[in-house]
């Protein structure tokens, strides 16, 4: 892949480059500019279209509604075939003592401004699959319709859920509206797992690779529970700002049910019979 043409369209002259690792799907690249560095992704814009632009407005969002650090985006831009996002590059650094405390606090004042629906105004995505953002008045039919049919549908056309398991799901959607605490939408990061959140060269938390949308803000705690890496101080920080409601912790299932939805259709195996076991559970 000739990289200059992104170059060129991007209007900055490189001096050199290397690649870092970007994700699954996304080739990566840092950039050195006449002393300046930048993050590169580059993927097919044919196979996954528009998908740069979705995340670029879903990191506007982010920065102009948070104090969590986001990073800046230069461009982003489509060169033949090749979709390209170009964003600051942000140092590594040690964590400030205050590091989690700041983290959980300013998550949690980004959960508490309310937003006007359930949903977003547009649809974007979730690792490669499309995440479908369509309005709601309720959450539990936005999340029954725009998080859960949708791939349990994609499961049970590619054979990994059997009729029992569909009716399994059919109970489980029509106790939803049960089973979460009332909440106002709240603009969430989509995606927040350890992965997708770095500690910068100033000691405080960058978060990035968001798949936003206006949600039920137990969404994000539930995916930064799902495959660990936050410090206890961050949850007691959130809780200080912005206090869960009770049982929140026995939620966690049903919150972590539309992640492990994606991680089954990506990559099957036992994130199969994680959603399966989650939706028997709550449908009885």
């Amino acid at each position: 892949m000739d990289l200059n043409q992104i170059f060129e369209d991007a209007g900055i002259v490189i001096n050199s480059y290397k690649p870092v690792h970007g994700g699954d799907i996304n080739k990566a690249y840092c950039l050195q500019s006449n002393g300046i560095q930048y993050f590169l992704k580059v993927n097919n814009a044919d196979q996954y279209p528009l998908m740069f632009e979705k995340e670029m407005n879903g990191l506007n969002a982010l920065r102009e509604h948070s104090l969590i650090t986001i990073p800046n985006v230069i461009k982003c831009g489509k060169v033949k075939t090749r979709q390209y996002l170009l964003l600051e590059w942000i140092e590594k650094g040690q964590p400030a003592k205050d590091c989690w405390l700041n983290f959980g606090s300013r998550l949690a004042m980004l959960h508490k401004q309310p937003r006007p629906f359930f949903g977003f105004t547009e649809d974007n995505f979730i690792g490669s699959l499309v995440q479908y953002n369509t309005p709601h008045s309720s959450w539990h039919s936005f999340y029954i319709e725009c998080r859960v049919m949708p791939l349990v549908k994609m499961l049970v056309d590619a054979g990994s859920f059997s009729k029992e398991d569909a009716r399994n799901t059919e109970l489980f959607c029509k106790r939803i509206q049960t089973l979460f605490p009332p909440e106002p939408p709240a603009l969430l990061h989509g995606d927040l797992w350890s992965g997708n959140f770095m500690v910068a060269n100033r000691g405080a938390v960058t978060i990035f690779d968001p798949a936003v949308y206006y949600g039920h803000r137990e969404m994000d705690i539930g995916m930064t529970r799902l495959f660990g890496g936050f410090d206890r101080t961050f949850y007691e920080a959130y809780n200080e700002t912005y206090p869960l409601e009770k049982g929140w912790q026995q939620r966690l299932p049903l919150t972590q049910l539309y992640p492990l939805l994606v991680h089954a259709v990506l990559f099957g195996g036992h994130y199969i019979s994680n959603v399966k076991g989650i939706i028997h559970q709550f449908s009885q």
